[in-house]
């Protein structure tokens, strides 16, 4: 049996796409990764978010944003970056844990020029799938051993 790794996804306001992507591994593998998410500088869990996963049967309500220092302790092996912002402003975490970067677009940011709800949403439903497709690879990542992804490289 392999060893379970423990994983953040570190964002900067921990509201949308670091939460997807912790509901995304949660799913996709319960057993192989202990997955968390915060942020440097967290908000409130992004109310598009929850809708964009119930979309696709994840219940993401009962999540909350959390700030990076809540975590600090743990011993990550991979802290992933999915925002610039994030990865330029990442803590330093002590032991093993390997820094990735896989950014991803800011679904609020863009969903700001929608004209409706549900183009607002379609920017939302678009990376939390590229989230999908990314989590999806995390055992590679993990058997490879390596600080690179298809679509994530070093921090």
């Amino acid at each position: 049996m392999l060893p379970t790794l423990k994983i953040l996804f570190l964002c900067t306001g921990n509201s949308c796409r670091s939460q997807m992507a912790e509901a995304w591994t949660r799913k996709l593998f319960p057993q192989r990764f202990d997955v968390q998410s915060a942020g440097t500088h967290p908000g409130r869990l992004d109310p598009r978010a929850v809708r964009a996963m119930a979309d696709v049967g994840i219940d993401i309500s009962g999540q909350r944003s959390k700030h990076v220092e809540e975590v600090a302790g743990t011993g990550f092996d991979y802290v992933i970056t999915v925002c610039d912002s994030a990865r330029e402003n990442c803590p330093v975490f002590p032991g093993r844990a390997r820094r990735i970067h896989a950014g991803f677009d800011d679904p609020p940011h863009l969903a700001a020029g929608a004209l409706t709800e549900e183009e607002a949403l379609a920017h939302y439903r678009r990376v939390r799938d590229e989230i999908r497709d990314y989590v999806a690879k995390l055992p590679d990542l993990a058997a490879a051993g390596e600080d690179d992804t298809a679509r994530g490289r070093p921090a």
